[in-house]
Parts: structure tokens; C-alpha cells; sequence
């Protein structure tokens, strides 16, 4: 499976900074961390948007527990306006839902890339950070959605199938896109501190089987950790932000620092796709 390089929509003035939010496996709390983070840097004063990229298993608006009439789903298929599909979300920010169970988004086909570039062509002089939440796994689909993003966050949890799983999306993204960078976030530690040896260890593997392999240097970013808090249920349960319900939880908390950390990454140029 070859994925396509980085498509040319590097940060310009005025522009958003483009995030996707991933992961090797489902499971790991990628759209909770994508919501919970656009939050946070809602809180810092920035316009976010939240794209629910999950084309055809998503589920942001059941953390949001919001009800869309309009999803991006209607806005590919033209009934609906890309303005009508933008909707206000708890925590000050806007959301771009999409559909659930659509077998029609399980494959790439040059439809879906046209339409997915031009929304975020269209959205990305209305906001200061557009986080996109992509499905898990490097099919087709999730990686050309990646394709699209200036930075990328690989969200993963301390279990050995979610860093074996996030060390090989990262292996695609290094060698197939030709990233430089990618940052981590670990999700569910037990310990202050685990997510430094996590990443620390990943950067060994990643040193000997990926730069050993294509000669080329690369950066794995640790954003930070989120520790495991029973808070995070609570409001998952809830259907609430965490952010919201529990400000002064620890993973809020982290969440607030990580969001700090992102805005202080220096801007950075994704490679310009091939043809």
C-alpha cells in the first residue's frame, strides 16, 4: 500500500495550523484527547476546529452528546452547505461531524480525497488550529487524511499492542510520507513520568529500524502523558467534556499542558506531495 506524501498545505499567515490526531489501534481515547484538547486551547484564546475524520465509524458527537441534522456526510453529497455542517460544541470551540456506519468511506477513492482537500482548503482561514480526528489504523483513508495535516499526534496508551501498534504507524508515516516529526501523547499512565521512558524507548526502535533504514533523521516529540483518572469515565458516561465537568482533574490538568506545549511547536512545513 503506497500513501501519498504530505500534501502541500503548509501553515501560511493567517492560516490554521492543521493537526491530526491518530492511532495505531482503536481504544486508546483519540477522540476524547481530541476533544478535551480543543478545549484547552479554547481556553488559550485560539478558533478550533474539531473534523471528526472517522468518516465511517464516527463517534464525536456521542463524547459531545450532540445531535447533528447535518454532518460532512451531507456536505460530500451536496445537501448540504459546508457552513451549515459547522456547529458550536461545548467548550468554545466548533465541530465538523460525520457519519456512522457509511460503507462508502471504508475505501480512499479520488472523490473522497477531492472532497476531503477542499473542506479543509475552505475551513482553514476561519480557525487558528483545525484538529483533525482520524480513524485508527493506517488504511487508505486514515493516512491520506494525515497526508493533509501539518503535525501529527500519535496517541497511545502503555499497553505493548498500543505501542507496537503506534510504532508502526509511525514507521508509515516516517518512511511513506517522509515525516520528520510526529509527536506522542501517551494516554492512561499509571506514573508521572511513564510517558518519558515510553517514548524514550520508542525513539530506540524507531532509531535502529527507521533512520537505520532510510538514512534520514527523525524527531518523536513527546507532547506529554494523561494519567489514568477516574474522572475520565465519569465523563465519558456523562457525555461531557472533562475539561468541563472536572477542570482541576489531574488529566485535565495534563491536558491544559499538552495544549501549552502544542502552540509552543514551532511551525513546520509537511513535504510537498508527489504526483
Amino acid at each position: 500500500m503506497n500513501a501519498p506524501a504530505p500534501q502541500s498545505t503548509g501553515s501560511t499567515p493567517g492560516a490554521a495550523r492543521i493537526v491530526a490526531i491518530t492511532s495505531g489501534k482503536g481504544g486508546v481515547g483519540k477522540t476524547f484527547v481530541s476533544a478535551n484538547l480543543a478545549a484547552a486551547l479554547a481556553q488559550q484564546g485560539k478558533r478550533v476546529l474539531v473534523l471528526d475524520a472517522d468518516l465511517g465509524l464516527a463517534n464525536l458527537d456521542v463524547v459531545l452528546n450532540l445531535h447533528p441534522k447535518t454532518t460532512l456526510h451531507d456536505v460530500f453529497t451536496g445537501s448540504a452547505t459546508l457552513a451549515q455542517a459547522l456547529l458550536p460544541a461545548p467548550g468554545g470551540f466548533t465541530v465538523l461531524l460525520a457519519g456512522s456506519g457509511l460503507v462508502e468511506y471504508s475505501r480512499l477513492t479520488p472523490q473522497i480525497r477531492e472532497q476531503l482537500t477542499q473542506v479543509i482548503d475552505t475551513v482553514r482561514p476561519r480557525f487558528d488550529v483545525v484538529l483533525l480526528d482520524t480513524g485508527a489504523g493506517i488504511s487508505d483513508v486514515v493516512l491520506y487524511t494525515i497526508s493533509l495535516a501539518d503535525e501529527v499526534i500519535v496517541v497511545a496508551t502503555p499497553e505493548p499492542t498500543s505501542l507496537t501498534d503506534a510504532y508502526a504507524t509511525i514507521k508509515v508515516l516516517a518512511m511513506q510520507q517522509e515525516r520528520r516529526r510526529v509527536n506522542l501523547l501517551v494516554n492512561q499512565v499509571a506514573r508521572s513520568g511513564d510517558g518519558r521512558v515510553i517514548a524514550q524507548q520508542l525513539r530506540q526502535v524507531i532509531d535502529r529500524f527507521v533512520c537505520g533504514a532510510t538514512g534520514q533523521s527523525f524527531s518523536l516529540e513527546l507532547l506529554g502523558d494523561v494519567p489514568a483518572d477516574t474522572g475520565v469515565r465519569h465523563a465519558v458516561v456523562k457525555r461531557q467534556l472533562l475539561m468541563s465537568l472536572q477542570p482541576g482533574a489531574p488529566a485535565s490538568q495534563a491536558i491544559v499542558q499538552i495544549a501549552s506545549q502544542l502552540s509552543k511547536l514551532p511551525t513546520f512545513k509537511a513535504p510537498e506531495a508527489t504526483t
